[in-house]
């Protein structure tokens, strides 16, 4: 099994320019979902939306081309990409001939799909779409949309995940609400960078206090965890703690070497959101 610690992450590395796709490293999702009470299948659906801001390659005349690239994992594979690998794959196609764009899509779609399922039968496949530079102008900058917990002057002492600061008024009348924060921030697994972010947390049931969620969502300021696996136990924690009828956890986190990774997790059906990126991206 591929850990962590295996990974390029923290380690010098040599940047390939060549195309070379066993520079990704996959790693599993379940062992992390092991620790947050998902044993069998996940009660959520979703996705993990990749933002590409630095692809590059060759046209058969040697003229280097450029691209923005959204990219879709299902949350479903059995692994995700730890994001030095990607970024370490995604140089080797910079002195790399292709046909054309569309050839780079597809191998990106290839390879990508062919590490998050490792060796087994790929049930869907990656979502790769390509952005030409005629169409940069066109992307949209835009913060999630909710009512903002940050407004709430909290007392905040606690810096690793707590999920005991989570209440809801179970006695009370069910609500539907949106609620979002800017203040999510984690570390990277094994390096200990940091990671920053913002969430939405939609959801219908119990409502939810308010100044405990963002409590809550400070706590994971010093937790060492990836993008993902945060945001799933964020779900897991609501939904275990709160009961909701129906939950959303959106977070959008800021890239680092050219990649931002915004996992989306749904308790229900919904079409993944579009990756359109906030200011701090």
């Amino acid at each position: 099994m591929t850990q962590p610690e295996q990974s390029p992450l923290g380690k010098a590395s040599s940047y390939a320019d060549r195309y070379d796709a066993s520079l990704l490293f996959p790693i599993a999702r379940q062992p992390k979902r092991d620790e947050i009470g998902i044993t069998r299948s996940p009660v959520f659906f979703g996705a993990d939306l990749w933002t590409v801001f630095e692809l590059s390659w060759l046209n058969p005349r040697g003229k280097p081309q450029v691209a923005l690239a959204h990219i879709t994992v299902p949350c479903e594979s059995t692994h995700i990409i730890e994001s030095k690998s990607f970024k370490l794959y995604l140089n080797s196609f910079n002195n790399t001939t292709f046909a054309d764009a569309a050839a780079v899509q597809a191998r990106l779609r290839a390879d990508i799909s062919a590490a998050v399922w490792q060796g087994g039968p790929v049930m869907t496949s990656v979502g790769v779409r390509l952005l030409a530079p005629d169409v940069f102008d066109q992307e949209p900058v835009h913060e999630l949309d909710g009512l903002s917990l940050d407004r709430l002057d909290i007392e905040c002492s606690r810096y690793t995940p707590a999920p005991e600061l989570l209440t809801a008024a179970f006695d009370e009348q069910p609500v539907s609400e949106v609620l979002v924060s800017n203040l999510l921030k984690s570390n990277c697994l094994v390096t200990g960078q940091p990671d920053w972010g913002s969430v939405q947390i939609r959801y219908s049931g119990p409502q939810i206090d308010q100044a405990s969620l963002l409590q809550y969502i400070v706590s994971f300021r010093n937790h060492n965890e990836f993008h993902e696996q945060c945001v799933e136990r964020i779900f897991m924690d609501i939904w275990t703690r709160c009961r909701p009828v129906k939950l959303v956890v959106y977070a959008r986190y800021t890239r680092r070497g050219g990649v931002d990774i915004n996992p989306f997790r749904t308790s229900h059906p919904l079409p993944v959101p579009a990756n359109v990126r906030t200011a701090r991206q």
